[in-house]
């Protein structure tokens, strides 16, 4: 599990790099792939802070990271495609289709019924692909 302390000896970037790919696999390289003939310096951008210095923070699980991430991703109700990248990302990392349900039936009561039904109906899309991808990959 990615919690190493910034005195590892990587740098910023190669220590986001290796979060995001063990956090979001292939769904993270697929975001910094778009950037590159827009924005190339974002992309590094996106490795370095969020996932190189946040990411690797001691203190707290990737689990934990995703579920807070989740959340909050719901709760602002501008972010689908983000919440969608999270969402895959907390399966990758643990967390159950049922506890990701959960968490966002949670967030009607802090940020209404509207962020809810959209956080679940983005969950319903990415438990959707994951299940075809796993009857893909057992046939």
């Amino acid at each position: 599990m990615m919690q190493n302390s910034p005195m590892s000896g990587e740098s910023r970037l190669e220590r986001g790099r290796r979060a995001l790919a063990e956090i979001d696999g292939a769904a993270g390289q697929n975001v910094v792939d778009a950037l590159a003939g827009i924005a190339p310096d974002f992309a590094t951008y996106l490795f370095e802070f969020p996932f190189g210095d946040i990411y690797c923070r001691p203190g707290l699980s990737l689990r934990d990271r995703e579920i807070a991430t989740i959340a909050a991703l719901a709760a602002m109700g501008t972010a689908a495609p983000q919440l969608k990248v999270h969402i895959e990302a907390g399966l990758n990392v643990g967390i159950s289709k049922h506890e990701i349900t959960e968490i966002l039936m949670q967030m009607a009561v802090y940020a209404g019924f509207p962020a809810a039904l959209n956080g679940s109906f983005a969950a319903k899309e990415v438990f959707s692909r994951h299940e075809t991808a796993s009857e893909e990959a057992g046939a």
